[in-house]
């Protein structure tokens, strides 16, 4: 699985926020996006999921495995997208929860088989029929992140993921999330201001973003 952003741009009728932005991201690679709060590293996650404000418009491509998605919706891309906050449903237990994410091509009885699969995949059968108001903080984190990748997307955005967590759970958070997108293979583009969440040896763009005749190459080894 590979994304490729190519001449990437980003406006609005008040400026350019983002302006022929390229880089690669390979199955299993995390790149990350560096910056402040509200300098506008979620729009760009936006206009990659295809869920763009209509005060925005993009320009350029945006290739997911070999195709070009950036004129298709966001349910055709197979872009998955994870928050920081966990945005589980309150009225469905967590096992119906992570069915929620898979194709509808399944059956219910085969949506719940695969829910029950995942749960003793990472070990939290035990909370299977549990509300998630009575499950703690790290294992909401960790079912949203399922739920996710149950959806079976090609890329993975995550937007600060990470930082509604206390800090140990979020560094145990982190580690899951990191093994979780090495195991499947998934390219994933991450957007942070803290420093820490960038994984041992990954690549890191800084925001607001070089002009344009920079590479990514030279952005990478000043990270």
């Amino acid at each position: 699985m590979q994304l490729h952003v190519k001449n990437l741009s980003i406006t609005s009728d008040t400026g350019v926020l983002l302006e022929e932005l390229t880089f690669n991201v390979s199955g299993g690679e995390v790149l990350t996006i560096m910056g402040p709060s509200g300098c506008g590293k979620s729009t760009l996650l936006s206009a990659l999921a295809g869920h763009l404000s209509p005060v925005f418009k993009a320009s350029g491509n945006i290739d997911v495995d070999g195709n070009d998605v950036v004129s298709l919706p966001a349910e055709k891309r197979a872009v998955g997208i994870l928050f920081q906050d966990d945005l589980l449903f309150p009225h469905l237990n967590v096992w119906q929860n992570l069915a929620f994410g898979i194709s509808s091509k399944h059956t219910a009885d085969e949506k719940q088989g695969m829910a029950m699969e995942t749960l003793a995949e990472i070990g939290l059968s035990d909370i299977a029929w549990h509300a998630p108001q009575n499950i703690s903080g790290g294992q909401r984190a960790r079912i949203s992140l399922m739920r996710t990748l149950l959806s079976s997307p090609k890329v993975l955005l995550l937007d600060e993921p990470f930082s509604k967590l206390d800090r140990p759970l979020r560094k145990a958070f982190r580690e899951f999330v990191f093994s979780q997108i090495a195991q499947r293979n998934i390219a994933t583009v991450m957007v942070t201001h803290d420093e820490d969440d960038v994984p041992p040896k990954g690549k890191c763009i800084q925001w607001p973003m070089l002009p344009a005749s920079d590479s990514l190459e030279e952005s990478n080894q000043d990270a």
